[in-house]
């Protein structure tokens, strides 16, 4: 079991409260029980993650679904278990999705993890909604100051050149200058982009 799955399995275990059904998701083996747990009305949302977290990071895409609402939850505990399973499951659909969440202004509250879920893919998809999500976080007095961060920090870690404007307009806003200038010293020179984007 890797550490964050181990972190998921001990938090839900505490809002389990002791739950044998708790006792039987955590050993399951067989997938199907798994996301049988995800299709059945009235289950708990502890169980329902476990279930989805365990199925992803064993890179069952029956998860997917279930992942991305997590992904966008308001507990941040959620968000990062869902991150980390989605990064995993291997299902092209993830960044498009990721992308998705991360640029929905009505959910922007919610987009950390998404943000750093793209950084993390390097997907084709990342680097346009990384550039966009910045964009709107410039405008004055935003309060998104962490999402900003995250997506100045994630733009410098994908070296995409398209990046350059946005980054060269961030480092005007003294919460992002640092971490916008290392981002501006890793891109590569001219309008090409770094592998994998």
């Amino acid at each position: 079991m890797d550490e964050e799955l181990r972190t998921v399995t001990e938090r839900l275990r505490a809002e389990a409260s002791g739950s044998q059904e708790y006792e039987r998701l955590v050993a399951a083996d067989d997938p199907d029980e798994l996301a049988e747990v995800l299709v059945s009305p009235g289950r708990p949302l502890w169980a329902r993650e476990l279930a989805a977290v365990r199925l992803g990071v064993a890179g069952d895409r029956r998860a997917f679904e279930s992942l991305v609402l997590l992904l966008n939850h308001r507990d941040p505990p959620r968000c990062a278990a869902a991150a980390h399973a989605l990064a995993r499951l291997g299902d092209p659909r993830t960044a498009r999705a990721a992308a998705a969440l991360a640029t929905n202004e009505l959910r922007i509250a919610y987009a950390l993890y998404p943000v750093r879920l793209l950084t993390e893919l390097r997907a084709p998809e990342s680097a346009p909604a990384l550039i966009t999500t910045l964009q709107r976080r410039l405008a004055p007095h935003d309060p998104f100051g962490k999402i900003a961060l995250a997506c100045v920090e994630g733009l410098g870690a994908l070296g995409d050149a398209r990046a350059r404007p946005v980054l060269t307009a961030a480092r005007g806003h003294p919460r992002l200058a640092a971490a916008a200038s290392a981002a501006l010293a890793r891109l590569p020179q001219g309008d090409g982009r770094a592998g994998g984007n």
